[in-house]
């Protein structure tokens, strides 16, 4: 049974790989583009039959954690809301919940850590190539939904951030609510066991573990729950994948 299994992983593999090889050749194309969502789709399926809703992601010990944790993307974001908050120590600062919800919020770290807390030590992939294992302290963000209760026809949960990557166009990421409420995916306060540094999103950054690293939103300043994401953006689920990026970055 088990050789079978693994065939059977290696033969969805190749397939998935199949169907994604030529990309550079065909993406230039409305057929090509096509191509590429449905091959996207394929890709998606072959990951979750690989690794399902509850696997988790390999967790490390103290002695792997990375002497530096290089920060990705934005590093600093200049808006005058986030500037404001950061001069006071993050003191005001609440995440808003709401969206597909019954009971909406403003919470602050304080009342995000009596939701709950998990630490996890887990390796960070870039899309860019280098990666990186640190130790995550958080809120589970299935204790969070639970918290403000997620209404019926609720698919996904989407991250709206302080951070600009163009002058007007404020970074956004999404992810489905099984992985929303996956044991790994975190609301994560602390790096290391000290609060997260700006470089790596203070005060508040999602981590879901299983995905790349452009899909761990930093900087996060409020969480809406919804029935589609077609009309945030331009409508992929997020700011990368509005570029070409694949929304389902599964690792």
């Amino acid at each position: 049974m088990t050789d079978r299994r693994g065939f059977m992983r290696k033969t969805l593999l190749a397939l998935g790989g199949a169907a994604l090889a030529g990309c550079d050749r065909i993406s230039e194309s409305d057929t090509g583009t096509r191509v590429l969502e449905s091959a996207e789709a394929v890709t998606r399926r072959v990951q979750r039959f690989l690794s399902p809703s509850r696997a988790l992601a390999k967790e490390y010990t103290e002695a792997d954690i990375s002497a530096v944790f290089k920060p990705n993307g934005s590093t600093m974001p200049d808006t005058p809301v986030y500037q404001a908050l950061l001069r006071n120590g993050f003191a005001d600062y609440r995440l808003e919940v709401d969206g597909l919800v019954d009971r909406p919020a403003r919470l602050s770290i304080d009342e995000l850590k009596a939701l709950g807390t998990r630490t996890q030590i887990t390796r960070h992939d870039c899309v860019e190539g280098w990666s990186a294992i640190g130790k995550w302290t958080g809120t589970p963000l299935s204790a969070l939904l639970d918290h403000v209760g997620a209404k019926d026809g609720a698919r996904y949960v989407v991250f709206h951030c302080f951070d600009n990557y163009e002058a007007d166009t404020p970074y956004y990421e999404s992810i489905d609510l099984d992985e929303a409420r996956h044991p790994q995916t975190l609301l994560a306060y602390a790096l290391n066991g000290a609060s997260l540094p700006v470089g790596n999103g203070a005060p508040l950054r999602l981590r879901v573990e299983r995905q790349l690293g452009y899909k761990h939103a930093k900087y996060l300043r409020r969480i809406e729950v919804v029935a589609s994401f077609a009309d945030i953006g331009e409508g992929n689920g997020g700011y990368w994948e509005d570029n070409g990026y694949e929304w389902y970055a599964g690792i």
